[in-house]
């Protein structure tokens, strides 16, 4: 990731001893090319990581909300003929 593509802040990080010194080896061995790049890398997959966590509790309140599970079984209805029309054509090609 190279930072030139990006609008940066500038800040300042209290780290762990023990995670300078684990990545430096990774720095040092060339894997990545700096500690900030490795802490954005970082920072970059845990925010997926939360972001994918909050979509999935927003789709477990949905399996409460009665308004939801009644749109979905009419919706689902709407579409059952041709969804079956469609898996009986499927079986028969």
């Amino acid at each position: 990731m190279m930072l030139e593509k990006f609008e940066t802040v500038r800040t300042t990080l209290t780290l762990p001893a023990d995670l300078i010194k684990r990545s430096q080896h990774f720095v040092d061995e060339g894997f990545i090319p700096s500690r900030n790049a490795l802490i954005i890398a970082a920072l970059e997959q845990y925010l997926i990581e939360l972001e994918r966590q909050e979509i999935d509790r927003q789709f477990e309140a949905l399996a409460d909300d009665e308004a939801y599970q009644t749109m979905n079984e009419q919706l689902a209805e709407s579409f059952a003929e041709s969804d079956w029309d469609t898996l009986v054509e499927n079986e028969v090609e």
